[in-house]
């Protein structure tokens, strides 16, 4: 566990540029709980601890990235975002931080926040304004499902990755020689296999609770087709 750490351990980022991003984080979180709160439900409420789960699982397999410190992993955005919806998805994937960091020591307490900012913030909210995106171009069929989940899971662990990139700019205690440009295309190349492996296992379960009960899915329920316009009828004519 020391040697393949997941998310950020101890060390990596100094003092100052985490206690930075755990408020950033402490703030997002607090406006995700009052968000939360109207959209619980008795659907959304078991839901929730079942995506917590499920992303509690699968972020078990990482891949190391970056000194002894980092590795590759998983990141769980947009399924959280697609079925929970982007405030309790946010919630339900920093809960999953919280207790591996506290309970089985993937990536330092000190860290946390650091983790919480790229993984439940930005790689939610990317990943929700894609889908929101793409739900209004792309048909509501299973095929314009699988693509939109593909599509932002894939984008949103990117993105996430070089959420690091920049707080190992603002704050790495490890000098690279000024190549910073290497590390963030190694965390570009890397998660982009990774997200591609995300977005596969995004869209085939989202597709599949979609068949089965598509009241379940928040992104189909919340992001629906504007209603037609229609012209009043006079006189009988319109």
């Amino acid at each position: 566990m020391e040697i393949l750490a997941m998310h950020i351990s101890n060390g990596i980022i100094n003092g100052p540029v985490a206690a930075a991003f755990a408020v950033i984080a402490l703030a997002a979180m607090a406006l995700c709980v009052r968000r939360g709160r109207h959209d619980l439900d008795d659907r959304l409420a078991p839901m929730a601890g079942l995506v917590a789960a499920f992303i509690f699982a699968v972020q078990m397999l990482n891949f190391p990235i970056f000194t002894a410190g980092v590795s590759g992993h998983l990141l769980g955005g947009a399924i959280a975002a697609m079925l929970v919806g982007p405030w309790v998805g946010a919630l339900c994937i920093a809960v999953v931080l919280v207790v591996q960091a506290l309970v089985f020591g993937d990536g330092g307490v000190a860290m946390l926040g650091l983790s919480i900012t790229n993984m439940a913030v930005i790689g939610v909210a990317v990943a929700y304004l894609l889908i929101a995106l793409l739900l209004r171009v792309l048909p509501r069929s299973n095929a314009g499902l699988a693509v939109t989940a593909f599509v932002a899971a894939l984008v949103s662990v990117v993105v996430a990755a070089m959420g690091f990139v920049l707080q190992y700019w603002l704050g790495g205690t490890t000098d690279l020689g000024g190549n910073l440009t290497g590390l963030a295309g190694t965390m570009a190349v890397s998660h982009l296999f990774i997200g591609i492996g995300e977005g596969l296992i995004t869209a085939t379960t989202v597709v599949t609770v979609a068949k089965v009960r598509p009241d379940l899915v928040y992104a189909l329920r919340a992001l629906k087709p504007a209603p037609a316009a229609t012209v009043p009828t006079v006189g009988g004519v319109r």
